[in-house]
């Protein structure tokens, strides 16, 4: 019995060390392949990344001459399409994330008839200039919709700053109906921030003194000059239209106006415009 009770414990425990180590070798087995299958996701993840910035890029570079579309040749607006369609396939089927489309976007190009007609006047008329243009969404707490404004930065030279003399607000709510679509409904235009220019200051309120009462009382009215003009009423149904978001990311939003109305592509903007 000693002579079998030794033997039992020479051969249990080689059994189990080998059991053990096999144990080991099959964990690192799967911990190697863990982290292979880990760092192949992170290559493609990255890899999907730098190709969506470098078509992001590309479109960029495609509209940097067209004066924000009112320069551009029916190839030019061909190649802008390709493009566009490029970039949006890499967010297709998402839903709008309103956190992401919350805030200021400055308006790059776009192929809009009511927008380019704008840059038109403004490229025959002399006496008259369209600055930046912008899209204001409001809309970090809700869930279906909210606000946005469109504003344009005007001026008419020699009596107003340059290019941003005054800002042109037209005010709509939106609401989310689709995954991707919106529905504007136009609510008011508004006028303000009347900057004059220095020769109608010199004009309004010569820099000799003293300057009368009068004429300061007319400068900081014109300053301070602020209109709203509602496009709704009980008699009047509110003008509205749909809106697709065909891309959406932290510093590019690309749309199409649901209808023939026209493509846009904006980039984010930083700075407080209104």
């Amino acid at each position: 019995m000693i002579s079998g009770f030794s033997s039992a414990l020479c051969v249990r425990p080689v059994v189990s060390f080998s059991n053990t180590i096999r144990g080991v070798h099959n964990h690192g087995r799967v911990t190697c392949l863990a982290m292979s299958m880990s760092s192949s996701s992170m290559t493609v993840a990255r890899d999907a990344e730098y190709e969506l910035e470098s078509r992001k890029y590309e479109l960029l570079n495609i509209i940097q001459d067209t004066q924000r579309g009112l320069v551009t040749t029916a190839d030019q607006r061909s190649t802008i399409e390709e493009a566009m369609v490029v970039v949006e396939g890499f967010d297709a089927g998402k839903e709008i994330d309103l956190s992401k489309l919350d805030g200021t976007w400055r308006l790059q190009y776009t192929s809009a008839p009511d927008v380019l007609i704008l840059f038109e006047s403004a490229a025959r008329l002399p006496f008259f200039q369209v600055g930046q243009i912008f899209q204001k969404f409001e809309c970090q707490n809700e869930s279906r919709g909210g606000l946005v404004r469109n504003v344009i930065k005007w001026s008419v030279p020699r009596l107003l700053e340059e290019n941003e003399g005054a800002t042109l607000i037209v005010s709509a709510r939106f609401s989310c109906v689709s995954a991707r679509n919106i529905y504007l409904k136009f609510e008011e235009i508004g006028f303000q921030n009347i900057n004059i220019s220095d020769d109608l200051q010199a004009v309004i309120a010569p820099a000799i003194l003293p300057r009368s009462f009068l004429s300061l009382q007319i400068l900081q009215f014109i300053q301070t000059f602020k209109a709203q003009i509602p496009v709704t009423s009980p008699e009047r149904q509110s003008v509205g239209g749909l809106y697709y978001l065909s891309y959406l990311d932290k510093n590019m939003l690309l749309g199409r106006a649901v209808g023939g109305g026209g493509v846009f592509i904006f980039t984010r903007a930083h700075a407080l415009i209104c």
